[in-house]
């Protein structure tokens, strides 16, 4: 089975109801694929959200499985910080997000690669 972590920027897309985006969710979904997001991405989301709009996190999450940013994960992510924050500009949350991805044998998903240097994390445009 396909295992898929996604970035917040798709999940955004998908809630403004991008046709691309909502396409590749529902065909991914409906496979039985596994389809996750972070804590970090859940902040994220809900940080932007109105407050007649919190019933989107609890739809997210009937879809999406929610990883866990453990202490390695957080390790990790703390090295591609160090290792790419300043060549790319790599922020903390991308750089968690990333890192779960990584520890958790995902496929990462993101609008904008450019965010996600790291070579030994596998990713997919969309």
């Amino acid at each position: 089975m396909p295992r898929y972590l996604l970035d917040s920027d798709v999940i955004i897309e998908w809630l403004r109801r991008d046709q691309g985006v909502v396409a590749w969710v529902e065909a991914h979904d409906a496979a039985g694929d596994y389809l996750a997001w972070t804590p970090v991405s859940v902040a994220e989301i809900r940080a932007g959200l109105r407050p007649h709009e919190e019933f989107v996190i609890n739809d997210l999450l009937s879809i999406l499985h929610c990883v866990d940013i453990t202490e390695r994960v957080g390790r990790k992510g703390g090295s591609y910080r160090q290792t790419f924050g300043a060549s790319y500009g790599v922020e903390i949350a991308d750089a968690l997000i990333a890192a779960a991805a990584h520890v958790y044998g995902l496929t990462l998903c993101s609008r904008n690669l450019r965010h996600y240097p790291m070579r030994d994390v596998k990713k997919q445009r969309l």
